[in-house]
């Protein structure tokens, strides 16, 4: 045991184990070592996806697109559904369409680019780059179009939105044709560098078969996959492919695919093994609704991601192989809507990413694969009610929680260092037990240069009222010279829904009103925050954190002498 592990050992001792009054804050000891650096800080945050990929361009969605692209622009990505799908180009809740691929009275293919040049022009226009799902079926194409574009309204049955798209191609090749023509036309209005540095994959959770998203066989999703490869492949030899995308960890789905990218026959080439430079699978929380609050299940996403990587790490050849969590979520729909989602809006969703996300890093290690991104599926609903319930990142324009907590994460960067928490829950039991007992107080460091941050967070599964932790960070003296900056997400600050809430829950905001709003959703740097010199050569910050808070501090580190 290293003095770090020693240090909170001795203060976990004096660490209660069950949760304080409100009233009566806990003690929670942080410590840091700067100069033990466990390996690189991935910025893995900077993912995102919608169902709905029509609100990118829309008044409000425009304006989001811009705020994820200047959290690190170029290289912030976007991944939505139903890019080929047909219809009238409009979006409704779990839908949009592009009309991409259509027949002339003829018989012949006309191809329409129109919105998925708009939606491309925007995302790189806001600083992001499209991660190109390639899907759903264009109407003209599907085995069996009848019916196709779904009526589902938040409370209908999920399996409703299951209609025509989903199918197979009634012509593999003349399917592959349509994603040559797409990567083609990409290529020639992006250029081919460009494009070619977007991810590039296959449709959406085809292991739900037969009730899913794909309504054809698993060989019949290997044979789709090797076609839409090549199809990108032709127009963009050096494109970035892979998959599956599949729903959890896909268990044997995700074995035989990656089997079958590394050594089965190619359905389109006729050769073997299909291109793989990434890997993709989804994991979900589950939450559920008890005693009149919501009970998070942080618990069971994490357990989703240890297995997904314990697959990917039994392949020798994959370890370093990158790997996208492509939907990295609390639970499911995120167009549903009810008391139950509410948690949503406010800090239990953006204390829940802080938690998790920080886990996902631990959980590479322990699996020693490497960790490429969490694709968050949020994005925005337009022209909806103020704070509906949806999972998104923003509300009528107003950011939410949660994206504040992507913005704490793009702050940090650099190599991740040695940080231990009395209060943070062992990495075995969160993904056993979730946090039911006592809270999860924890916290992820890195440095770069002269600057070192630390994030804390405080998060507990259920959404109740509870104790403040009074958390003292501790480091080096001779490490650091000052507190140079201090953020925080909680109740009182960054909270846009909390203010709203404040102001009665107007359903239609004045000028005024509005701008409160947006002035209570930014993230601000705060003042007061000051270290104090113990007698054992550390230096230390003491703050209290809120439950379901988060919050960020930013070190200017001493100057060597080297």
């Amino acid at each position: 045991m290293n003095n770090l592990s020693m240090t909170l050992a001795a203060a976990l001792l004096l660490t209660p184990l069950a949760p304080l009054s409100a009233a009566e804050p806990f003690d929670v000891q942080v410590s840091i070592d700067p100069a033990e650096t466990i390996g690189p800080l991935r910025p893995i945050w900077r993912f995102f996806g919608a169902d709905e990929p029509n609100y990118v361009y829309m008044k409000d969605g425009e304006k989001l697109t811009g705020e994820l692209g200047a959290l690190r622009p170029g290289s912030v990505f976007f991944r939505p559904h139903n890019l080929l799908t047909s219809g009238d180009k409009t979006p409704a809740l779990k839908w949009g369409s592009s009309n991409a691929y259509t027949y002339d009275n003829d018989g012949r293919p006309v191809y329409d680019w129109e919105v998925v040049d708009r939606i491309f022009d925007t995302l790189i226009a806001g600083g992001v780059k499209p991660y190109v799902e390639v899907g759903f079926m264009p109407e003209v194409l599907s085995r069996q179009p009848t019916p196709y574009r779904h009526e589902w309204r938040p409370g209908l049955p999920y399996s409703d939105i299951m209609t025509g798209w989903r199918q197979p191609p009634k012509d593999f090749a003349e399917w592959e044709n349509l994603v040559y023509e797409m990567a083609k036309h990409c290529a020639e209005r992006y250029g081919a560098q460009e494009a070619a540095s977007w991810y590039w994959e296959t449709w959406n959770e085809a292991n739900m078969h037969p009730g899913g998203y794909w309504g054809g066989t698993r060989e019949e999703f290997l044979r789709l996959h090797d076609h839409t490869i090549a199809g990108v492949r032709r127009a963009l030899p050096e494109a970035r492919v892979g998959g599956p995308h599949s729903a959890g960890d896909g268990g044997e789905f995700t074995r035989a695919f990656l089997e079958h990218c590394l050594r089965g026959k190619n359905a389109a080439t006729g050769g073997e093994g299909t291109p793989l430079d990434f890997i993709a699978f989804h994991a979900k929380g589950a939450p559920r609704w008890e005693d009149d609050h919501i009970r998070m299940g942080i618990a069971q996403q994490l357990a989703t991601v240890d297995r997904g990587f314990k697959i990917v790490a039994s392949f020798p050849e994959l370890r370093e192989t990158p790997i996208i969590i492509g939907e990295c979520d609390p639970e499911g729909c995120a167009a549903c809507q009810g008391r139950q989602f509410s948690y949503r809006n406010g800090t239990v969703y953006s204390s829940y990413t802080a938690a998790s996300f920080a886990r996902l890093h631990q959980l590479a290690d322990k699996r020693g694969v490497r960790l490429e991104g969490a694709l968050t599926w949020a994005f925005e609903f337009e022209d909806q009610p103020y704070f509906a319930g949806f999972r998104q990142l923003a509300s009528n324009g107003v950011a939410l929680p949660v994206l504040n907590v992507f913005r704490l994460f793009s702050r940090m960067g650099g190599e991740r260092v040695a940080s231990e928490s009395s209060h943070q829950t062992p990495l075995d039991e969160i993904i056993e037990k979730g946090v039911r007992d006592r809270p999860d107080v924890g916290c992820l460091a890195s440095v770069q240069g002269e600057r070192l941050w630390v994030l804390v967070w405080h998060y507990h599964d259920d959404d109740l009222p509870g104790a403040d932790a009074s958390v003292t960070v501790s480091l080096p003296s001779d490490s650091v010279q000052r507190v140079a900056n201090a953020w925080r997400v909680d109740e009182d600050h960054a909270n846009s829904y909390a203010a709203w809430q404040a102001m009665g829950s107007p359903g239609a905001p004045n000028s005024e009103q509005y701008r409160r709003l947006q002035a209570a959703s930014r993230l601000e740097a705060l003042p007061g925050t000051e270290l104090r010199n113990t007698e054992g050569k550390r230096a230390e910050l003491s703050t209290i954190v809120p439950r379901q808070g988060v919050a960020l501090f930013e070190f200017e580190l001493a100057k060597s002498d080297g």
